[in-house]
């Protein structure tokens, strides 16, 4: 259980940051919905859990901003007195063959996807280290381990995001605060219900569990690496992709 824990979830209006906000709401954690573009989204996260008797609050910040990202945790810490889970689960697509892909989307995928986890983790880790504990879990990707054509942009910044995973594990671990990664495979979510039939079922046909998961297959695994049972697991990344990467 999280009761009474403050927990930062970015990129939360929709998806997999949806179902991790739902799932650490439902375990009795404060939750703090980041979002940037869509409000009525965001602020129906927020209805859905505090009709289900949890607490929530909505905060819009585009993480890759470093002044916005800092006034964002700023303000959460002098709100509610601690911070205590970090998820770094913000995240966008623009996907084209690399000999045609634009300086622009090469850098606005690098931007959002790993220079806005280093934002944020940047300004947490001084409550935390204060603290003197934390749970900060980044949202990686398989791709990040295998690649995958027409996702260079892509590819790279959740290599990235498992390099500074490593990296800050490494640095705030003498003060019991422990940093993670999860990487999914194929999920149901926005991302990937614009997939043409056939590429679905080329991609099922690699996943030895022959099916796409679910969000909430994620937002049990953050809940796991976010509890005190996972109090001694640091600078991992768990795959929770059926299997696509074995």
């Amino acid at each position: 259980m999280l009761t009474g824990k403050v927990a930062v979830v970015t990129g939360a209006s929709r998806g997999i940051g949806k179902a991790i906000a739902l799932k650490f709401a439902s375990q009795g954690a404060m939750v703090v919905i980041n979002y940037n573009g869509s409000k009525d989204r965001a602020e129906g996260v927020k209805n859905e859990i505090e009709a289900a008797g949890g607490k929530a609050v909505i905060y819009q910040c585009d993480v890759s901003d470093y002044e916005k990202c800092e006034t964002f945790i700023q303000n959460v810490i002098k709100e509610y007195g601690s911070l205590d889970i970090l998820i770094n689960n913000a995240g966008i697509t623009k996907d084209g063959l690399l000999m045609k892909m634009s300086e622009e989307d090469f850098d606005k995928v690098i931007e959002t996807n790993l220079k806005g986890t280093f934002n944020t983790i940047r300004f947490a880790t001084r409550q935390m280290l204060k603290q003197r504990s934390g749970r900060i879990i980044n949202m990686s990707s398989v791709v990040g381990v295998t690649g995958n054509a027409g996702q260079a942009n892509y590819a790279a910044s959740k290599a990235g995001v498992i390099g500074l995973t490593k990296a800050a594990a490494r640095e705030v671990a003498s003060r019991q605060i422990t940093v993670n990664a999860i990487a999914p495979g194929f999920i149901e979510t926005d991302m990937t219900a614009v997939l043409s039939d056939k590429v679905k079922e080329g991609a099922i046909a690699q996943i030895p569990f022959c099916k796409f998961g679910k969000a909430e297959d994620i937002a049990a695994a953050a809940a796991f690496l976010a509890s005190e049972e996972a109090g001694y697991i640091t600078g991992q990344v768990l795959h929770v992709d059926g299997g696509l990467c074995i």
